[in-house]
């Protein structure tokens, strides 16, 4: 079974066409690059997935069941989430509270009726590279690495088992690079799947299984990394060759 398949996918707004019919499959278990140049509507695909902007027309189908018309909580409740290429952590929260938002409603239930799984808080930070140590700290004062790191825990909090990932190596230092990357291989080796976008292709490249190509929200190319970059289409929009 696939995790998503897209399919006729369109946004529009007003007159500009930002998605256009596109269509793709993301298996279980897959990584796939989604590669374009800036302007080419990634950003849209992930939102239109997430139910923060509502397709003009065409579906989006989790694991099976059609999930186009859902909210964004009920698709994240469903098993998939995001991150964002700006990370979003609750600043005047600790690492740990963090983490206990992504828990919600579980972590809501539980401090209602002062039942909070502290040791399941900590799993989950640790799962991603922090420490005990590191539970306690203001979000307000991580460094980017480790905001990246805050940002993978909260959606892991949420029990998705697709993650979709925005520009995650954006801002980081090539040993912060590393250490995202070596997250990311982790999570797969344990069976996550992941739908990246990334302007950072060699540090992209050896965590995807498959690309695809997308320019002004039109496919123009899917398969294996390199014959993606090595079409014609692909490299005239995304490479600039002629």
């Amino acid at each position: 079974m696939n995790a998503l398949e897209i399919r006729n996918l369109v946004k529009r707004f007003g007159g500009l066409t930002a998605t256009n019919d596109l269509s793709f499959d993301l298996a279980q278990g897959e990584s796939l690059g989604l590669i374009g140049p800036n302007g080419a509507g990634k950003t849209t695909v992930f939102s239109q997935i997430m139910g923060e902007l509502r397709q003009t027309s065409g579906t989006i189908t989790f694991m099976g069941q059609e999930i186009s018309s859902l909210s964004t909580p009920d698709r994240i409740a469903r098993g998939i989430s995001r991150t964002y290429q700006v990370p979003r952590p609750f600043t005047d929260l600790s690492v740990r509270e963090n983490i206990r938002v992504g828990l919600m409603p579980d972590s809501l239930r539980a401090m209602i009726f002062g039942t909070v799984d502290h040791q399941r808080e900590a799993d989950i930070a640790q799962s991603v590279g922090f420490t005990l140590s590191d539970l306690d700290r203001p979000a307000s004062e991580l460094a980017m690495g480790d905001l990246r790191k805050l940002e993978f825990a909260r959606t892991l909090a949420t029990g998705a088992t697709v993650l979709l990932l925005d520009e995650v190596f954006a801002g980081l230092t090539s040993g912060e690079i590393a250490m995202i990357a070596d997250l990311i291989q982790d999570l797969r080796q344990r069976g996550f799947t992941f739908l990246m976008v990334s302007h950072d292709l060699p540090a992209m490249e050896p965590l995807i299984d498959r690309a695809i190509a997308i320019e002004r929200g039109t496919l123009l190319a899917d398969g294996s990394f390199k014959d993606v970059l090595a079409n014609a289409e692909v490299r005239a929009s995304y490479l600039g060759d002629t």
